[in-house]
């Protein structure tokens, strides 16, 4: 896959995070990326300090055990796909795993969900990351397909014509294009749009207009919504098989009852910036949209995003 070149994984070493590591070893090894290991964990007491070095070992035995049974798993020899595991403890682990990112340039940060996987929304590291981190952050959960049967999802605005937020737009479109290859072929493309004003065209009496010729208003509006998200999808210069759901919703709504009806695998979005805000990536409708969501998420963030954890 292009421009993957560094993937990290980030795994707290002490449960099954298969469902994440497949993922990083599949990308790594299709991508021709370099793939490192990163075990987060709390600092030993002092009391226990004589203990590090053992602490330490048995983190990265752990991983060790779950990255050739991955390999094992995919075919894939030790020389096939080479990995590096690093152990990192310390608090704020969210804070550290973002510090190397940018100091190493990490193009991808790979990681099962917190918590119990099965549940909808996302706990305080994976929000943290969300939030903070620079480069896309892939969050996996259990998957309801087969590993060469993936659904994929996108979610894009074709009103995002210029900047940063089109250009976020595109590489969206196309990422998601080229998983989706790898997978089960289509790629689901999902678009809201809504007409704010039509409840108050109704139900406002002085105006009186006839119900046909809102009609045809908020129906000139969807056309419209629609073109400009066949313009987007082929100024993004992608083709085979796609399936478009473009509908009158509320996203935060409409988006999380998609991917639970039709049973996606995975969901891929962008996150809102303001520039000159660092940190400020979350817009309302991307928040409640993620506290809704049950599958795997992958977030990408406009190239102006600023993050607000600062190197050492």
């Amino acid at each position: 896959m292009q421009n993957i070149h560094k993937v990290m994984f980030v795994s707290h070493a002490i449960e099954d995070e298969n469902d994440g590591l497949q993922q990083a070893v599949s990308l790594a090894h299709t991508s021709g990326a370099e793939l490192r290991i990163v075990a987060v964990c709390p600092a030993l007491p002092e009391d226990f300090e004589d203990y590090s070095d053992a602490y330490g070992e048995g983190l990265t035995g752990r991983v060790e055990s779950s990255l050739d049974a991955v390999r094992k798993e995919q075919g894939l020899s030790a020389e096939d796909l080479p990995a590096s595991i690093e152990v990192e403890c310390g608090s704020a682990p969210a804070n550290r795993v973002i510090r190397r990112v940018m100091e190493e340039d990490f193009d991808m940060v790979i990681k099962n969900v917190e918590g119990r996987s099965r549940r909808k929304g996302f706990k305080a590291m994976d929000m943290e990351l969300l939030r903070k981190c620079p480069c896309p952050v892939w969050l996996c959960r259990p998957l309801h397909h087969g590993r060469d049967d993936i659904r994929v999802l996108v979610a894009v605005d074709p009103e995002c014509e210029e900047g940063h937020a089109y250009d976020l737009a595109i590489r969206l479109l196309r990422l998601s294009r080229a998983l989706a290859d790898s997978w089960d072929g289509t790629l689901h493309i999902v678009s809201c749009w809504d007409y704010d004003v039509d409840a108050y065209l109704r139900h406002n009496f002085p105006l009186d207009l006839p119900d046909e010729e809102i009609d045809r208003i908020v129906e000139q509006a969807g056309a419209k919504h629609r073109a400009k998200l066949d313009v987007l999808i082929r100024a993004a210069g992608i083709g085979g098989a796609m399936e478009i759901h473009h509908t009158i919703a509320n996203p935060a709504r409409f988006i999380p009852l998609l991917v639970e009806e039709k049973e996606f695998d995975l969901l891929v979005m962008g996150t809102v910036a303001r520039t000159g805000i660092p940190g400020f990536i979350m817009g309302n409708t991307a928040e409640n949209i993620l506290q809704k969501l049950g599958c795997s998420l992958l977030a990408l963030k406009p190239a102006s995003f600023e993050s607000p954890v600062k190197a050492d």
